[in-house]
C-alpha cells in the first residue's frame, strides 16, 4: 500500500490545525456576548466543526510545508519578475 507524501503530511498536521479551528471557535463563542449565553449548545458544534474542516485545511497546507513547493515558487516569481522587466524595456539592450 502506497500512502501519498501529501497524505502523511496531512495527516501529521491534522492535530494541530483541528487544535487552531477549535480554538478560534471557542474564541468566538466565548468572546462574543450573544453567542455566549448560547455556548452550552454551541461547544458541541464547535467540536464537530473543527474536526469536520481541519481535514480539508490539513491537506491545503500540506504541499506547502514541501521544499518544492517553495522552490516552484521562487522561480516563478523570478520568471515573473524577469519577464515583467523584459516587457517594460529594461532588459533589453
Amino acid at each position: 500500500m502506497h500512502v501519498s507524501t501529501r497524505f502523511r503530511l496531512a495527516l501529521l498536521i491534522y492535530g494541530m490545525v483541528n487544535a487552531v479551528v477549535f480554538g478560534i471557535g471557542v474564541v468566538l463563542v466565548l468572546g462574543v456576548p450573544s453567542l455566549s449565553q448560547w455556548a452550552l449548545q454551541l461547544m458541541p458544534v464547535v467540536v464537530a466543526l473543527s474536526f469536520i474542516l481541519a481535514a480539508p485545511i490539513a491537506w491545503f497546507l500540506a504541499p506547502r510545508l514541501r521544499l518544492r513547493f517553495w522552490r516552484t515558487q521562487e522561480a516563478r516569481e523570478r520568471r515573473e519578475r524577469e519577464d515583467a522587466t523584459l516587457h517594460h524595456g529594461h532588459g533589453v539592450r
